[in-house]
């Protein structure tokens, strides 16, 4: 029987759009220290299965990318259980889509990006949870995978699978005789400070409402999961010359009454730390601040019956009137709520000769009030800081760092705009975050401080840039609250220095010297400068080997 020249031509035109409407779906593990950016060429590593080690009570993060051949409408994901041989299941195990959103190239000093640079550089780090997802024809898809260790999990070997449409990828974990304890024992001093204001705006809701209060709470709950240890409070307005996008009211009412005297109304400031404690994170409270970037100190004027605004240089005799009137109050209500000991007076990047009249007032009122500074390191006022938290660059002596640890003071460092690396901006390599629970570890330090959690942009789901601070220098979550690559990767770097901490207490007092000598030898490896040459990832695969063995 022949076949007609017309039917061939009418078959293989079928056979063809019936090839091309089937998707060119691959999907491979790909390390969680990789930052896609959109348009830059990645070789698909095939890696269909992966391996990895943990301790129980902590998290794994592991993340898969999908690379596609065209259009896919539609992108589904599944989750079997891990088990092992017995039947016993880890199922507490996260997955969402990553997102892209625009960003920049780092460039020196905190004041030489423009908003409208880069404007083609967009880069993976906002991980959703929504079901599907489409996906545009030869382009990446990455998909970020939690897994939760129980802390009463059975050593040994879970094996489970990820279903990404019709493709199935294996994970395999061995859960080691290792404990992490909850992130409320840890011992890191982990402090990223909070934007309430931030929060009501992006969820269209009244200022201290209780809707407001209601959306923070998962806010505060993340991120004490984290570890998080310190309460961000305003006690005026702008304590940063308002340079967020959202104003930084502040949580006490100071109002001048027409005789001349003040009061204060704290009633918000209760309500608001009573809240937060009340999500998980209870260890300080850091009230910002004496020292004010603008130096204006507002207050609602009885006379004038309106708020208004008085600026005082700290050597004014108006200053120390001010403050001391203001502080006495304030002690004295803090002492009655029970919180006195757990507060302290935080000041920001302020100058030496401004932070020794803000102690002398402090002291005088009190002398057992506290202080806390993110700043330069002065050793004339060093044992005046209750909670010092220094910039990279800069060290505490061993010394002086021992005797802090000794009584108790957090001794910490942070990161802002002036340091390319390590850091937390949305172009930085995940691995930086990691980096910095090692550089902690190395340095003997308790852990670190960033402004800030949420000081969102105008759109943060699609523009992490703002005004002249690299792109994501402002915040570490999205809006939902939606996790990200940063935060993920900041509490594993978390994980490991609690993990070192407890391999450390354990190799002494099972007198292994060759195994204490193997960790210090990795820790130290962990210098700043090398992060010039070399990737912040390989330091970390070394070191994390080497505690989850």
């Amino acid at each position: 029987m022949k076949t007609s020249p017309l039917f061939t031509t009418i078959f293989l035109s079928l056979l063809f759009s019936c090839k091309q409407a089937v998707p060119k779906l691959d999907v491979s593990f790909v390390s969680s220290n990789i930052r896609f950016v959109h348009g830059e060429k990645f070789d698909n590593p095939n890696q269909k299965s992966t391996k990895l080690r943990a301790w129980k009570g902590q998290k794994v993060n592991i993340q898969l990318a999908v690379f596609a051949g065209n259009d896919i409408s539609e992108l589904k994901l599944g989750i079997n259980p891990l088990k092992n041989v017995t039947g016993n299941k880890i199922d507490n195990i996260k997955i969402g889509f990553v997102d892209f959103l625009m960003s920049d190239k780092y460039k020196a000093g905190c004041s030489a990006n423009k908003t409208t640079e880069n404007d083609s550089l967009m880069v993976a780090d906002l991980i959703d949870d929504r079901q599907t997802s489409a996906v545009k024809a030869n382009s990446i898809q990455p998909i970020w995978i939690t897994v939760n260790i129980p802390q009463n999990a059975q050593i040994g070997d879970y094996k489970g699978s990820i279903s990404v449409n019709n493709e199935e990828l294996h994970i395999e974990i061995t859960v080691i005789d290792r404990t992490l304890p909850p992130p409320a024992e840890w011992t890191y001093d982990l402090d990223l400070w909070q934007h309430p204001a931030a929060i009501a705006r992006v969820h269209k809701l009244n200022l201290w409402s209780d809707e407001h209060f209601a959306a923070m709470k998962p806010y505060y709950q993340m991120l004490a999961a984290a570890g998080q240890k310190n309460i961000t409070t305003s006690i005026i307005n702008e304590p940063w010359g308002h340079q967020t996008y959202d104003d930084f009211p502040s949580l006490i009412k100071w109002t001048k009454k027409k005789e001349g005297t003040w009061t204060y109304d704290y009633q918000l400031f209760d309500k608001y730390v009573a809240f937060v404690m009340d999500c998980g994170i209870n260890k300080r409270i850091n009230c910002y601040t004496m020292i004010p970037w603008s130096l204006k100190f507002s207050f609602f004027d009885e006379a004038l019956q309106k708020d208004t605004a008085a600026e005082l240089k700290t050597t004014s005799a108006e200053y120390k009137i001010l403050w001391k009137t203001m502080l006495t109050d304030f002690t004295k209500h803090l002492k009655q709520k029970g919180w006195f000991e757990k507060t302290s007076i935080s000041v920001d990047e302020r100058a030496m000769a401004d932070m020794k009249i803000a102690i002398g007032i402090l002291k005088e009122v009190d002398p057992n009030w506290k202080v806390a500074l993110a700043g330069d390191y002065h050793a004339e006022i060093e044992d005046d800081i209750f909670d010092y938290s220094l910039a990279s660059r800069l060290s505490f002596d061993e010394k002086t760092l021992q005797i802090r640890k000794a009584k108790g003071m957090p001794s910490t460092f942070y990161t802002c705009c002036v340091e390319e690396y390590p850091n937390g901006f949305t172009s930085s390599p995940p691995a930086d975050h990691v980096w910095m629970g090692w550089y902690a570890a190395s340095k003997g330090l308790t852990g670190y401080l960033r402004w800030a959690f949420n000081s969102w942009t105008a759109n943060p789901n699609a523009d992490s840039r703002y005004t002249s601070w690299p792109a994501g220098d402002t915040y570490q979550i999205y809006p939902g609250p939606k996790s990200s690559i940063r935060f993920e990767k900041l509490i594993e770097g978390i994980q490991d220095f609690e993990k070192i901490h407890l391999l450390k207490k354990a190799f002494i007092k099972e007198k292994n010297e060759d195994k204490l000598a193997q960790l210090n030898k990795i820790l130290k490896s962990f210098q700043i400068e090398k992060l010039n040459k070399e990737s912040s990832s390989l330091g970390i695969i070394a070191g994390q080997e080497f505690v989850n063995q």
